[in-house]
C-alpha cells in the first residue's frame, strides 16, 4: 500500500505512514468481513460496546412491593385481649366496670394507632436494580439502596414470628447513608429475603461483577 500523499510504501495493515505521519485509513473504504471469516478487532469492539449500551438501558422492573404486616403484632394483640378480659373482670368484681372498659379501650385505640401508623408510613419496593425504603406519612424520606452495593442479607424471627412466617430482615451494604437497614413485619420473611439476594446476585453478574474474596 502506497501512502496517499508522499508516496512512499506502507504495510496494509499500517494506520499511519512511517515517513511522513499521514494517517492512511482516513480514505481507505471500510471493508466487509469475508463471509464466514473472523471478524476484526474493531468489530469485535464494537459488538461489545453494542452489548453493553444495551444492559445500559435495560428497564428497571419491580420484583416485589411491601410494607408492615399486621402478622408482626400477633403478640401485642394477644396481650391486649387478656388485658381485656383481666380488666373486665377485675372491673366486674369491684364494681368499676366503667374505668375497666374505658382502660381496655384505650389500650386498644394506642395499639390500633401504632400499628396503622407503621403500616402506613413504611413502604418498600424491590426491583431488578434497587430496594426502596420509604418512611414517612407527612414528611416522606425515601433511601435508595443499589443492589449492587447489597453485601448481605439476613432475618430474624421470634417463637410467635416463626409460626406466623413474619420477621425482621437485615440488609448490610456498602450504602453510605444506610449501611444497615432492618426491614420489620415482613410478610413470608424468608420468600422476601430470598428475592432481594437472588436479585442481588443476577444485577451483580449483569454488570460484571466477580464476588472474588482475595487473600490478603
Amino acid at each position: 500500500m502506497q501512502c496517499p500523499k508522499c508516496q512512499a510504501e506502507c504495510e496494509e495493515e499500517a494506520a499511519f505512514c512511517h515517513k511522513c505521519g499521514a494517517n492512511l485509513q482516513e480514505d481507505a473504504p471500510a471493508q466487509e468481513p469475508a463471509a464466514g471469516g473472523r471478524p476484526t478487532p474493531h468489530e469485535s469492539f464494537r459488538h461489545q460496546v453494542g452489548h453493553t449500551d444495551h444492559d445500559e438501558e435495560e428497564q428497571e422492573e419491580q420484583i416485589w412491593h411491601g410494607a408492615y404486616s399486621s402478622k408482626a403484632m400477633v403478640g401485642q394483640w394477644m396481650a391486649a385481649a387478656l388485658l381485656t378480659v383481666l380488666a373486665v373482670v377485675v372491673g366486674v368484681m369491684t364494681g368499676a366496670v366503667v374505668i375497666a372498659v374505658g382502660a381496655a379501650v384505650l389500650v386498644w385505640a394506642i395499639l390500633i394507632g401504632w400499628y396503622a401508623y407503621r403500616r402506613y408510613s413504611v413502604h418498600y419496593t424491590l426491583t431488578t436494580q434497587r430496594l426502596i425504603h420509604e418512611s414517612g406519612i407527612l414528611w416522606r424520606t425515601i433511601d435508595r439502596i443499589e443492589l449492587i452495593d447489597i453485601d448481605d442479607v439476613t432475618f430474624k424471627q421470634g417463637p410467635v414470628e416463626r409460626a406466623f412466617r413474619v420477621g425482621t430482615i437485615i440488609v448490610i451494604s456498602g450504602d453510605k447513608t444506610s449501611p444497615e437497614l432492618s426491614l420489620p413485619g415482613i410478610d413470608d420473611v424468608r420468600a422476601v429475603a430470598d428475592k432481594i439476594d437472588d436479585a442481588r446476585r443476577k444485577e451483580r453478574r449483569r454488570r460484571g461483577l466477580h464476588m472474588i474474596t482475595q487473600g490478603a
